[in-house]
């Protein structure tokens, strides 16, 4: 039986393809999720991708994510990225490596996104490299 891989994503990123693709990208969040669930089968893992723009299910998705005996979490918590202090203690509190995604390079942007509490706890951080930050986040978690 082929490894889960969650594949988390917070606010906004429902409105990929439409908002500012100048920072974003074209992609869609169904064209990354076709993207990463082509490169799973090729990896013998499996994607369970979702999005909620509700911080408490992003908690909750981490908890099942350990629960479901899952190889690792990538996270794209988008503005909960630098706010949530929640989702900093869920990724503390599981043993599931989450490794967080970002498209565009928060450091690169408003001051106000250089501070990242989810990377504080992730085992690592891709950012910057559009959808391919995904693929790269999934190669990583391959490894795992």
């Amino acid at each position: 039986m082929a490894d889960s891989i969650y594949v988390l994503n917070g606010p906004n990123l429902n409105l990929l393809g439409l908002r500012e693709p100048e920072i974003y990208g074209s992609d869609t969040l169904d064209d990354i999720a076709g993207m990463l669930e082509d490169r799973a089968r090729d990896l013998d893992l499996t994607i369970d991708m979702r999005q909620s723009n509700h911080e408490g299910h992003l908690v909750d998705w981490l908890h099942e994510a350990q629960a479901h005996d899952a190889k690792a979490v990538l996270l794209n918590a988008g503005a909960f990225t630098h706010t949530s202090i929640a989702l900093h203690d869920a990724i503390k509190g599981i043993r599931t490596p989450v490794i967080e995604v970002h498209l565009s390079n928060p450091l690169a942007r408003e001051d106000f996104r250089h501070e990242s509490f989810v990377g504080r706890a992730a085992r690592g951080t891709i950012a910057g490299f559009g959808a391919l930050s995904y693929l790269l986040a999934l190669e990583a978690a391959a490894r795992f």
